[in-house]
């Protein structure tokens, strides 16, 4: 399977942020600084969720471009070329519909009480699933941040004096400690190098 292509990201030099923007003309920043320097340290994140990115930046920058290009064709979902006739036999579900069957495990009386819902099983899981997402969405958003910053403040900062404060702020939602940590640096600088 592809790796995901974001949809912007954001590269960095050590410390120092080379590039920001869709991950072609990130990419294309990244090869020129990886040229002038062959043992720069380099980390690319989705600027979305943080996820580390992997670029290869062997070659001209045209071929890391066309590598890329090629990662982007293959996240593509397939576009069939003729419909189905309706003659050909159907297999379950509403796949047209984007319904993906997998499994899932629940106690007897789970079963029960789905079995007695209007429209059975799937239909009552699906009311159920989209009643929970609107109820937990701002907690949801909040946590997926939380977990966001995290990624790069461990990949960035991970090894630095106050890392583990800043941590405990951050899961605290403490945000004035969390600042005060921020800006106060290692103890030794007061600066990030």
């Amino acid at each position: 399977m592809a790796e995901r292509v974001p949809s912007s990201c954001t590269a960095f030099a050590g410390s120092r942020r080379i590039a920001a923007g869709d991950l072609a003309s990130v990419a294309a920043k990244v090869k020129q600084v990886v040229d002038r320097d062959e043992r720069a340290s380099i980390l690319i994140f989705e600027d979305a969720t943080s996820e580390p990115v992997e670029i290869d930046t062997r070659g001209t920058v045209e071929q890391v471009l066309r590598r890329l290009a090629v990662r982007q064709r293959e996240e593509l979902p397939a576009v069939e070329a003729d419909p189905p006739s309706s003659a050909a036999p159907r297999g379950p579900g509403r796949p047209r519909l984007g319904v993906v069957a997998r499994e899932v495990t629940l106690l007897p009386r789970h079963w029960e009480w789905l079995g007695t819902q209007p429209g059975g099983a799937s239909v009552a899981l699906r009311k159920l699933v989209e009643e929970a997402r609107r109820a937990n969405a701002g907690k949801d958003r909040v946590r997926l941040a939380r977990e966001s910053s995290y990624r790069f403040m461990s990949a960035m900062a991970g090894d630095r004096p106050g890392f583990e404060e800043a941590t405990r702020a951050l899961f605290a939602g403490d945000r004035v400690r969390l600042r005060s940590r921020l800006r106060a640096g290692p103890p030794t600088s007061g600066t990030m190098p």
